[in-house]
């Protein structure tokens, strides 16, 4: 069972990456690898809360001191160290929320034993995540935590894979943009974010201060008739249907000149 987020009385501020304006209801969500220990600290979590205003900030590797945050900016924290670890996965809200989040225990990597945190803002479900390296492990850490997501969801972190990230019914509508460098050498996008029944109006990559990893930025809606893809669905649709009526007509007046060219049948 997830649990239920009540929802903050005012709407999302804009991104500093991105300015439209976004549907009702939609949420900014931010999910950054804070590098355990050297990398990001409160400061700079209080930096990117003051001028990116979002809604949420998943945090992977995030070790006990963060909880200090509320300290500083107020809102509602919460962590989930990982087996033996000195840090997990955490989430600060602006909004309170009834119960935390749900802690889901997910199969064990080689070194590393996961968990991740499942939170329920009442239009959908935010799962975040740090998965294992290994595209099999991967896959079978994201099919365990679909099992405890709504219909509607989100499932955003660091995925510490290459490839694609594959999950039945999800589409990845994370910034495509890389987002840590390997060795401070190969860039790669290992955080992502996968969605199923809501509609992304906006992603972004942010800078990365003293994390190893750049927090990527999304703006999160229930996907409804009027979302970009599925405007793009139907606009497929309309323009595959206007070339058969115009491959229709272009046959039949080929087969119409063609009847009118022979010459007329002779009797007797």
């Amino acid at each position: 069972m997830i649990r239920r987020l009540r929802r903050r009385e005012t709407d999302p501020a804009p991104s500093g990456v991105m300015n439209p304006p976004f549907p009702p209801g939609t949420r900014k969500i931010v999910s950054w690898n804070l590098l355990r220990r050297t990398g990001a600290a409160v400061d700079c979590i209080v930096a990117l809360v003051e001028r990116e205003k979002p809604d949420l900030v998943l945090m992977q590797e995030a070790t006990e001191g963060i909880a200090a945050i509320t300290e500083r900016i107020g809102g509602h924290f919460a962590r989930a160290p990982l087996p033996g670890r000195i840090h997990g996965p955490a989430i600060w809200s602006c909004a309170p929320w009834e119960t935390p989040p749900e802690v889901v225990t997910l199969p064990a990597g080689i070194i590393v034993d996961r968990v991740c945190q499942i939170l329920d803002l009442g239009e959908f479900g935010i799962a975040n995540v740090h998965l294992s390296h290994g595209q099999m492990m991967n896959r079978r850490q994201l099919r365990r935590i679909e099992q405890h997501l709504p219909a509607r969801a989100a499932v955003l972190g660091d995925y510490n894979i290459v490839g694609p990230a594959l999950l039945p019914g999800f589409r990845d509508v994370g910034p495509r943009r890389p987002t840590h460098a390997m060795a401070g050498v190969a860039p790669l996008r290992l955080d992502r974010c996968l969605v199923r029944g809501l509609a992304c109006h906006g992603h972004g990559v942010l800078p990365r201060g003293l994390s190893d990893h750049r927090p990527i930025v999304v703006h999160l809606a229930p996907a409804t008739e009027d979302a970009p893809q599925n405007r793009r669905i139907r606009d497929m649709a309309a323009a595959v249907a206007r070339l058969r009526r115009e491959g229709g007509r272009a046959m039949r007046g080929r087969r119409d000149r063609r009847e009118s060219a022979e010459p007329p049948a002779s009797i007797g």
